[in-house]
């Protein structure tokens, strides 16, 4: 399979080695200094290009891709509150391909599918009330994380007390704190946490008087989000329209 590479930093690097271990070509590379390369031939001849940037150049690269009709598959987050419609109907009605998930860890995809589990037996007893936390490192951008967004939001689809996700307590890169996971009761606080190099540990906690249920993905590395990837640029290949990691990992 043909592969471009939209983003070049610790993230595409770490792609492009499994990649090539997987017997995959590297047909163009993209960073922030030849963005000109999206027009190039080597760039229009990839299968699947894939994209982890940042929250403000995720979307015009998405429009970039399509362009040439080059199917998408992208980890960048931050971006769906202004473009998602907009998205969706490149992929349902203008014909183009996006594979875009919060997280590419296949375990992730497990967690996830054990917080829905979890949430859905949650929701019979009212006694526990559930938050979230996330820990990244300090070049993390947004927070919450958008793996917390999508865990919070299958907590939501599942548990009727709660009304809507809140940011909870934040511990920001400076060691400073704002925020507080004291919210209201049919709000579910996400608190965010930046320090050090972490890769990812997103946990959620159920408490009550009598004891607390906690579950926790802790990420060794971000070689779990990088094969993801490329297992679901392997996917997307071979597949049209909007796609997420429900589709590559059936649960």
């Amino acid at each position: 399979m043909k592969l471009a590479l939209i983003g070049y930093g610790k993230m595409g690097r770490m792609i492009e080695q499994i990649a090539l271990a997987r017997g995959h070509e590297i047909v163009c590379k993209i960073d922030i200094d030849n963005p000109e390369d999206f027009d190039s031939p080597a760039f229009a001849s990839a299968d699947v290009a894939i994209e982890f940037t940042n929250p403000t150049a995720a979307y015009g690269n998405y429009l970039k891709a399509f362009s040439h009709n080059v199917k998408v598959v992208s980890g960048s987050t931050g971006w769906m509150q202004e473009h998602k419609a907009d998205v969706e109907k490149l992929c349902t009605e203008g014909g183009q391909t996006l594979f875009w998930a919060s997280n590419f860890s296949l375990g992730v995809a497990i967690f996830s599918a054990v917080n829905r589990y979890l949430a859905k037996i949650m929701n019979g007893y009212p006694q526990y009330d559930v938050r979230l936390e996330e820990v990244h490192h300090v070049h993390k951008l947004d927070a919450p994380s958008g793996t917390a967004i999508t865990l919070a939001e299958d907590i939501l689809g599942n548990v009727v007390r709660k009304d809507k996700w809140v940011k909870g307590l934040q511990h920001l890169a400076d060691g400073t704190e704002t925020g507080s996971n004291a919210v209201a009761p049919d709000e579910l606080p996400i608190a965010s946490v930046r320090r050090g190099e972490v890769p990812g540990i997103h946990s959620v906690c159920y408490d009550s008087e009598a004891d607390k249920i906690t579950i926790t993905h802790d990420a060794h590395s971000r070689k779990g989000f990088a094969l993801g990837a490329v297992l679901a640029a392997e996917y997307t290949k071979d597949h049209q329209g909007l796609l997420t990691t429900s589709d590559l990992f059936q649960f």
